[in-house]
């Protein structure tokens, strides 16, 4: 008898290639690779299991931070998820670093260990990728798939240079932005801002300035 292949080793990773929606299931479903992030969409599959360092941990917790803080004190309804798998059946299926519920009729997803079933939910208002490795990806390819996923904003966060690339979304058009639509008034400098005191100052100090920034006036 001969030995199946480690599961890895019959698929290219950090790269978009051609999939059935069973097979995508078979590796997205596969214990041994509970590590990693898996991305399909019209067709093709992407399988993410580069380690991650403390520049990227860093900047999803204080781009965190500043967005549920915000939310906070402008009284916006806001649920966010972490690393949660959103899956719209055979047709696409993506495991942001961050996703947020946003607005009055703010409805939560299940709570359970099962994808978010999106022939059945809304799709999150918000998206978050920090990219470090995976950054031109995020950029283009990840973006349309989270557009065609009915998703309203997008931010990707470029770990090495601090900044954010944001857009938002119709179901035809996409435009760069640099104040938040689904957050009104939350510039996108003070979150680069938060990200750049984050290489120098500890959570306290950062959440304790955006207080008062947010605050001010």
């Amino acid at each position: 008898m001969v030995n199946p292949l480690p599961i890895l080793e019959t698929v290219p990773i950090d790269t978009w290639v051609e999939a059935s929606w069973d097979d995508f299931l078979t590796f997205a479903n596969d214990p041994t690779l509970e590590s990693g992030k898996f991305y399909y969409d019209q067709g093709y599959m992407r399988i993410e299991m580069s380690a991650l360092g403390s520049a990227h941990a860093y900047d999803n917790s204080i781009v965190s931070t500043v967005i549920v803080l915000y939310a906070a004190i402008n009284n916006i309804p806001i649920k966010e998820l972490t690393n949660a798998t959103f899956r719209k059946a055979k047709v696409r299926s993506s495991q942001p670093d961050i996703a947020f519920y946003i607005g009055k009729d703010l409805k939560f997803p299940p709570r359970n260990n099962s994808p978010i079933n999106l022939n059945e939910l809304e799709p999150p208002t918000l998206v978050v990728e920090v990219a470090a490795s995976s950054l031109e990806d995020d950029k283009d390819r990840k973006q349309k798939l989270y557009q065609r996923m009915g998703v309203q904003e997008y931010w990707v966060v470029d770990v090495n240079t601090g900044k954010v690339l944001a857009s938002s979304f119709s179901e035809t058009d996409s435009i760069l932005i640099d104040e938040s639509q689904v957050l009104p008034g939350l510039k996108i400098a003070l979150v680069e801002e938060a990200l750049e005191r984050s290489q120098t100052e500890d959570d306290g100090a950062i959440s304790r300035w955006l207080l008062a920034t947010m605050t001010a006036g």
